[in-house]
């Protein structure tokens, strides 16, 4: 700092006597000014440094706790800007990141694999009537058709007289154990066939439901599970039954193939050949169209989608995502198939005591008791699989939409507001206007189509607002 010299000094603030000038000090109390030096001028300065500032500038208890400006214990040194009182760290620690909300089986925000499986046994423990319950009931109505119309079989057509194990049988033998297989098999085959896709198809709506309400804590009844999904079961019948006629498609294109090229005259080992590379091409093909299509279910009942539109929605929400959803079907898959086979042991162990038999093919050890038990077993496990299987399908499906359009902050939005939502206030949230880009990234594709999407318009129903929470 340059000092202000009197008129008539040299300027040097040197003084070889005593009569040198004084250096100049702005008065203390003025604003910017510093108080005079704590010594008589001549008299050596204190341990602290020339110019030491008074407490409260750069003395404890200032921003820079004592000393002078830049030395030992000043600005930016030990026990500078940024320490604490002493016995307190130099720096003070980040907060810590806040956990994402939970208000229903999962937590609102990207899953891990292991929460997935959690959540959908979760569902079914906080709303054993409206999974347990549907699933049994729908089971039970099928086993009772198929029970009777197996025990009709019986008592008007006859059993099934299976031959021995190392028994030769002649061409009339054979001839008539196919013919009777035919009769026996055939109409249980087909009312099974039947039954099996209404149930599944009915069962996929109203656990969607369910499950779906339960993410956002929101219990529901059954008969309230069937109010919402009752207008959605056109729609679900018609995805229902266009993905297995694709994967028909599949295997027809290659018979097609097969039939064509047997029909020129090729060689047989060409033909060998393509048998085999075209086997190969259609499972993986029946595969992966199986797996993209994954999502079409939900897609009609949470976002009211038509068929066609939610076999679309579906190739696109599992798309770049392929191996973890195969991954995580074939998990659940396992884990179904377990939980089934150890539920059925100990029916099936009290059907072998009661003479044996089977809702699908009574024999002549067949018993009356022994297709009912069977059939209860059956019943009881897919009471519980079905539950874990949808459940796994329907928060695979929130998990593709919270890693890709944002859909966990939807759901905090709507979890944060006052009372649970209801009828179409529910429905909205679901629905792919509501799409909200995640921070850092692009808004995703179509997700600034519709009304309340565009810059300066109005949210869309559930899109949180500017400062809203953060991404988990």
């Amino acid at each position: 700092m340059t000092d202000n010299v009197p008129p008539g000094g040299n300027g040097t603030g040197e003084g070889g006597n005593g009569g040198g000038p004084q250096p100049w000090f702005p008065p203390a109390g003025e604003p910017g000014g510093y108080a005079p030096p704590p010594y008589q001028h001549g008299q050596e300065p204190p341990a602290g440094g020339y110019g030491q500032p008074p407490e409260g500038y750069g003395a404890p208890g200032g921003s820079g706790q004592g000393g002078r400006y830049g030395q030992g214990g000043g600005y930016g040194q030990g026990g500078g800007y940024g320490q604490g009182r002493p016995g307190q760290p130099r720096y003070a620690p980040w907060p810590s990141q806040p956990q994402a909300p939970k208000p229903g089986v999962i937590p609102l925000r990207p899953l891990g694999v292991g929460e997935l499986l959690d959540g959908a046994f979760t569902s079914i423990r906080r709303n054993p009537r409206a999974t347990l319950g549907i699933a049994a009931l729908l089971l039970t109505a099928s086993a009772v058709i198929t029970t009777t119309v197996s025990l009709l079989l019986v008592h008007y057509v006859g059993t099934v007289t299976l031959p021995e194990p190392g028994q030769q049988l002649t061409d009339a033998q054979a001839t008539h154990l196919l013919k009777r297989i035919l009769e026996v098999l055939a109409p249980i085959a087909a009312v099974s066939a039947v039954l099996a896709f209404i149930v599944d198809t009915v069962l996929t709506g109203l656990l969607t439901v369910v499950i779906g309400r339960l993410v956002l804590g929101h219990k529901i009844t059954a008969g309230e599970a069937w109010r919402i999904a009752r207008p959605r079961m056109p729609a679900l019948v018609g995805v229902t039954l266009l993905i297995p006629l694709i994967l028909l498609g599949v295997w027809a294109a290659y018979a097609i193939v097969l039939v064509l090229v047997a029909v020129a005259h090729a060689p047989g080992a060409l033909i060998g050949i393509l048998a085999v590379l075209g086997g190969i091409a259609a499972i993986v093909l029946t595969i992966w169209f199986a797996i993209m299509f994954r999502m079409a279910g939900p897609a009609v009942v949470l976002e009211r989608e038509g068929p066609a539109r939610a076999l679309a929605r579906s190739w696109r929400l599992v798309r770049g995502s392929f191996w973890r959803v195969l991954g995580i079907t074939l998990l659940a898959s396992l884990i179904v198939v377990v939980t089934a086979g150890v539920l059925q042991i100990p029916f099936g162990l009290f059907a072998a005591l009661a003479g044996g038999g089977s809702s699908l093919l009574p024999s002549t050890g067949g018993s009356v008791a022994g297709i009912l038990i069977s059939a209860v077993g059956g019943v009881v496990a897919g009471a519980v699989a079905r539950p874990i299987s949808a459940g796994v399908a329907v928060l695979l499906y929130v998990d593709l939409r919270m890693r890709r359009e944002g859909l966990d902050l939807v759901l905090q939005t709507a979890a944060g507001g006052d009372g649970a939502a209801t009828g179409d206030e529910f429905a909205s949230l679901w629905r792919p206007g509501t799409r909200t880009a995640r921070p850092g990234q692009g808004a995703q594709p179509g997700a600034g189509a519709g009304p309340g999407s565009g810059q300066g318009a109005p949210p869309g129903p559930g899109v949180p607002p500017a400062g809203g929470p953060p991404a988990w």
